[in-house]
């Protein structure tokens, strides 16, 4: 099948949509094509919004494909976006592929809103995670499908995670693209089944033609099982159970969350993601050998990251008495807390017990462990000025005001001696929308046509 016109035509976006006007869009493309465009409720987030979802087409095998399943990643809600327009307009590609495509550009509405700070620009470091957002894992789309595994249960599925599990069970879908995205590197790739080499080789060239390079640095996770370079097999709550137990941490202790939308979809269903970053660092792709041991890096890596996590502790600790309930934005910052000192644990412990440490640090390997905490910090540090600035707008009792507002000025200022330190290590360009919605549309075409 020839995908070129398809994806010659994405547009170059020059900001990220907001919900607002990606609903509005959608809207409007089933007014224009009834005869092709049905769309629907597929249920309300929790804050009472529609979560609206696009039937098109009828072909004779069902696919699903959702965005934002994290609400900081809209990245596959503006390929979501295109793809409901340029699929329901070509007649040709539609046939050919033989797919009735179910399309939720949005699916974390209310958490999509909360990043919407950032959508518009400068695309920067500080603008991005000053105005960053994103739920604990028990508040997750993507990680609240019900789960049983060994001593461990989830039954707890949010709203917007029912809209998908109801989409599921009643389609029964054989191809899932679940739109993530990275925030800093490169792309990289999870697939729930082992593909041909060739399948592989396109999904590189999908990003490497784009000049997105591959992330060839860390694993998001030590355990995670690759397929070809840049490409992992797809992961599941039931793995991190068996790294924890492996490690010698309670499982129990350290999961709050449920399973992934891939498990829930099952065996028959093939699941892809693919992670593209706003920023690019030609680092993440170098294989040029270090004077260090991996497992050296990995051990400085966690030397930075308990010292940031004893600063984190700190912030939080003397505002957590001050923290409201509906207060989105402690939520993950609670979590990191909670279960900081065991994942680093769990970390150390499955690198010194695996030899592939002990092999020559690469230099991607170098970045993603010596550099990236600093950039990963910012986060922290949105999160608290965001949270503190929740309870300020209640106009709080003068102390309470007092303190959170001196506590927010304190963070604001190292927040910014962090950005200037991450702008210092990291030698990063913005990559262009279209281009990452180009990655992510052509490693779906080329996951679909393989069906």
């Amino acid at each position: 099948m020839n995908f070129e016109k398809i994806l010659n035509n994405i547009p170059d976006y020059t900001h990220f949509l907001t919900v607002d006007e990606i609903d509005q869009a959608l809207i409007k493309l089933g007014q224009e094509y009834p005869e092709k465009v049905t769309v629907f409720e597929a249920g309300k987030s929790r804050k009472g919004s529609p979560i609206l979802c696009a039937k098109v087409g009828k072909g004779s095998r069902n696919a699903l494909m959702f965005g934002c399943p994290h609400p900081n990643e809209p990245i596959g809600a503006m390929m979501a976006h295109y793809f409901v327009r340029a699929i329901a307009e070509n007649d040709t590609l539609r046939k050919a592929l033989d797919f009735t495509w179910y399309i939720m550009p949005v699916s974390d509405v209310d958490g999509t809103r909360l990043n919407e700070g950032w959508f518009k620009g400068p695309f920067t470091l500080y603008h991005y995670t000053r105005n960053y957002f994103r739920p604990a894992g028990y508040e997750q789309v993507e990680w609240t499908f019900p789960m049983e595994y060994k001593r461990y249960s989830f039954n707890k599925p949010i709203p917007e995670t029912q809209a998908l599990m109801n989409i599921i069970d009643k389609t029964k879908p054989i191809f899932l693209y679940s739109l993530h995205n990275s925030g800093f590197g490169g792309a990289y790739w999870y697939i729930s089944k082992p593909q041909k080499a060739h399948v592989y080789e396109k999904l590189h060239q999908a990003a490497l033609s784009r000049n997105i390079p591959l992330d060839l640095g860390e694993p998001e996770m030590p355990y995670i099982i690759p397929f070809a370079p840049a490409v992992f097999k797809m992961t599941s709550a039931a793995d991190s159970y068996d790294y924890y137990e492996s490690v010698g941490e309670d499982p129990l202790t350290l999961m709050k969350h449920g399973e992934a939308s891939s498990t829930y979809a099952g065996d028959d269903c093939t699941t892809l993601v693919t992670e593209v970053p706003y920023f690019f660092e030609p680092r993440i792709q170098s294989n040029k050998e270090m004077p260090f041991t991996r497992l050296e890096a990995v051990m400085k890596k966690l030397e930075i990251v308990e010292a940031q996590s004893k600063l984190r502790n700190k912030y939080y600790h003397a505002i957590e008495d001050l923290i409201s309930p509906d207060n989105p934005f402690a939520k993950m910052v609670k979590m990191g807390v909670e279960n900081s000192e065991a994942s680093i644990r769990a970390e150390r412990t499955f690198a010194q017990n695996n030899a592939e440490y002990n092999l020559s640090c690469k230099e991607s390997e170098a970045m993603s462990n010596l550099d990236m905490p600093y950039f990963y910090m910012l986060f922290t540090w949105g999160l608290l000025i965001r949270s503190m600035e929740h309870e300020l707008v209640k106009s709080p009792a003068p102390d309470a005001a007092k303190r959170l507002k001196q506590l927010k000025d304190e963070c604001e200022e190292l927040m910014k001696v962090d950005a200037n330190k991450a702008e210092n290590v990291l030698q990063y360009s913005v990559i262009p929308i279209r281009k990452l919605v180009g990655t992510q549309l052509a490693s779906g075409l080329a996951i679909a046509s393989a069906l």
